[in-house]
């Protein structure tokens, strides 16, 4: 991807070095396999998996103490990282601050939010186990760097195209916030509940996938970024998270109903999609024939 000598975004926070505690965050019985699990699928809301360790425990949960232990000493190449992100960001902020004034609204721009360990959202305290999550209350993607090494590690989905397809994915959970979807697909869900919940969550989750494929497609254009070879590690990466693949890799059979986020099949199309056509509408997940 060319990045270099690009814009940064000045919306980045940076809170590696502060240390987050709390006793039981991710207790009740989930246990680190099973949130690991859930963070691998990227983009998951954290209230449903914190609120959820909340009810088992049956107790209120203790407030995070956060302390701060100076300046975070970045290596080289961490520091390399963090402005590749800056990029990516604000390539999201250029494409959808375009995309929203066109259809006649303005674009409320995210923060991105550098961790290591555990943070602090209005989501609650995660671990770095759930992977990237955005959380709508504060409007903010969360992103403990060390995933992409577990991606192109264990997963096999590495490349500078890769991880901005990842962050991509969770502006698009933000793009779903800011026009509303992410709130209707929750009431629905609490309103049914079970199977059709689930299968809300795969139409939120693909489209999400669509728009960050829209984001590639307008960002090619207006900056020419894509290299040989870059496409295949968005779709690789795609790929890489869908719910059959990590079924299979955790318990050896899958069971499509339970399906979160969609088959790797799926995720991989919608991210073409949108790429290609370069649509917003063309991403309507909730009213596709199939998926």
């Amino acid at each position: 991807m060319r990045w270099q000598g690009q814009r940064q975004s000045t919306n980045i926070e940076d809170r590696r070095g502060m240390r987050v505690t709390r006793r039981g965050v991710m207790g009740g019985g989930l246990g680190l396999v099973a949130v690991m699990l859930i963070g691998m699928f990227l983009g998951v809301d954290p209230r449903l998996i914190l609120g959820g360790a909340q009810v088992v425990n049956a107790v209120a949960p203790p407030q995070p103490r956060v302390e701060d232990t100076g300046p975070y000493q970045e290596s080289a190449q961490e520091a390399e990282e963090r402005q590749f992100l800056a990029v990516v960001l604000a390539d999201t902020e250029d494409v959808w601050g375009a995309l929203f004034s066109q259809g006649g609204a303005a674009y409320r721009q995210p923060k991105l939010v550098l961790f290591n360990g555990a943070v602090e959202s209005a989501c609650g305290v995660a671990e770095s186990a759930m992977g990237p999550f955005y959380c709508p209350p504060d409007e903010r993607v969360f992103l403990d760097t060390s995933f992409f090494d577990e991606m192109s590690g264990r997963m096999g989905a590495g490349g500078d195209f890769a991880q901005a397809y990842v962050v991509a994915h969770e502006i698009g959970h933000h793009v779903q916030n800011l026009l509303g979807t992410s709130d209707q697909v929750h009431q629905l869900q609490q309103r049914y509940g079970g199977g059709r919940a689930n299968q809300l969550s795969v139409m939120l989750e693909l489209q999400a996938d669509c728009y960050a494929g829209v984001w590639a497609h307008h960002a090619e254009r207006m900056r020419g970024i894509l290299e040989a070879g870059d496409v295949e590690e968005a779709l690789g990466a795609a790929a890489a998270v869908g719910d059959d693949r990590l079924q299979r890799q955790a318990r050896g059979f899958v069971v499509p109903d339970s399906f979160t986020h969609g088959s790797s099949e799926q995720r991989v199309r919608w991210f073409r999609t949108g790429l290609q056509s370069g649509s917003m509408a063309a991403c309507d997940t909730f009213s596709a024939e199939s998926l």
